[in-house]
Formats: structure tokens, C-alpha cells, sequence
């Protein structure tokens, strides 16, 4: 088995330190009246969320312009990020880790995420979680396809622990964990299940679709008896 965790809002929580940090570079690169008004960023892929930010703002997203913003983001962030209390794992998260990296003979552990490589790391790491603890990671920038898409990452997941097991692998063998309606879709499009938890903006109700929806991942004995038994 290969259980995918989503990073924000499902693994941990940056108290909006990651959109604040988008905006501070638009700011830095483009000026004061950079902003952010109408962007959706729950769920969404890290490039789209730069290029969305770009033309809200007047601002052709060319190559070089979001290769600018990435850079200047990553610094924001590194910032943002050096209060010691701002990136914190999200309730029962910690212990769910500790058991399914246990269990090395039964599953696979990898992150599934919007966010990219070094930002995404840049979070995990302030949280005390090793972003190398998870033998697949599938970032926001991996998609294969143009535009990218986050219902294609499952697949590049899919082909890599493929690669992995010496084996093919099929979608029924993978679980995602997300918080948003995106990670359910993502999942039901390659065939795998999905576990939605609503510790970020979705409800419950939002996220009642998936084959599991849960408060949080608190409870980690029902969360390894579902996904073990």
C-alpha cells in the first residue's frame, strides 16, 4: 500500500504563513498594491496559485516572472517560518507518522502536495517532520502535463512507487489524505481511496464523498484499522 498525505491543513498548519509569504513577494518584486483578492489557494497547485496571483494583479505570468516569484517566495517564507511556533503538526498527526513509517513491510509512506519542493520541505521541517521520512513525494510542480493539474500527480506517484516495488502499481493500492475536495477528486481519478479530514476550510459535509471523512486524524486506531483491516 501507498498512503499519500497532502501537507497543508492535513499534515500541518502554517497559520497562513504560506499565502502571507506569496504576497509579500509579489510585493517585493512588483510593489505595494500587490494582493491576493479572489484567489483560491485551498487544494490548488503551488505554479497555478503564482500564475493566478500574477494576472490578478496585472502582470503577465511569464516564465521569468514566475521563476522570480517562486525565488523571492522561498526567502518570504524561510522568514515567516523562523517563529519557532508558526509550522505545527495538526492533532494526531505525529503519532499516525510514527505508525504507518513503522510498518515498512506493509505500506509506503509519501506526500502528495500542491506546494513546491523547497517550500513545501521549508514547512514540513518547521512542523519537526523530515520531509526525507517519505520514500515517494509527488510536489506541485511534478505533473507531466500543461497546464498542470493536481488530479495528474497521483499518477506520477503511482509510476514512481511502481519503480519502487519492482512491480507495477496499481490505483487500488494507494490511499490519499487531503483536506480539500481536490484531494478526493485527485484520488478518484487514478482509482485509489481517499481519507478526508477536516482540519482546514472544508467541512465535513464538504468532504463526506471520500471513502473515509474524519474530524481529524486523532483517532489513529480507527485510521490504521480502516486503512490495515
Amino acid at each position: 500500500m501507498l498512503i499519500l498525505f497532502d501537507i497543508d491543513a492535513t499534515l500541518l498548519t502554517t497559520k497562513g504563513a504560506g499565502v502571507r509569504a506569496m504576497v509579500d513577494a509579489g510585493k517585493q518584486i512588483h510593489g505595494q498594491s500587490f494582493h491576493s483578492d479572489g484567489i483560491d489557494f485551498a487544494g490548488r497547485l503551488d505554479p497555478l496559485i503564482l500564475a493566478d496571483l500574477l494576472a490578478a494583479n496585472g502582470i503577465p505570468p511569464t516564465a521569468d516572472a514566475l521563476a522570480a516569484m517562486r525565488r523571492v517566495y522561498a526567502g518570504a517564507l524561510a522568514r515567516r517560518l523562523a517563529d519557532g511556533d508558526t509550522s505545527r503538526p495538526l492533532p494526531g498527526v505525529m503519532a499516525l507518522l510514527t505508525r504507518v513509517t513503522a510498518m515498512t513491510d506493509r505500506c509506503t509512506t509519501g506526500l502528495l502536495t500542491g506546494n513546491f519542493a523547497e517550500t513545501g520541505s521549508m514547512k514540513l521541517q518547521a512542523a519537526g517532520i523530515d520531509p526525507d521520512g517519505f520514500a515517494i513525494r509527488v510536489w506541485g510542480d511534478d505533473s507531466p502535463h500543461h497546464p498542470p493539474a493536481r488530479d495528474h500527480l497521483p499518477g506520477v506517484a503511482i509510476q514512481r512507487a511502481g519503480e519502487a516495488w519492482g512491480r507495477p502499481a496499481r490505483g487500488d493500492e494507494v490511499v490519499v489524505i487531503g483536506d480539500t475536495p481536490h484531494d478526493i477528486a485527485c484520488a478518484r481519478a487514478h482509482g485509489c481511496r481517499a481519507i478526508a479530514v477536516a482540519t482546514g476550510k472544508f467541512t465535513t459535509d464538504d468532504l463526506a464523498h471520500a471513502d473515509l471523512t474524519l474530524d481529524t486524524l486523532a483517532d489513529t486506531d480507527r485510521v490504521m484499522n480502516w486503512l490495515f483491516t
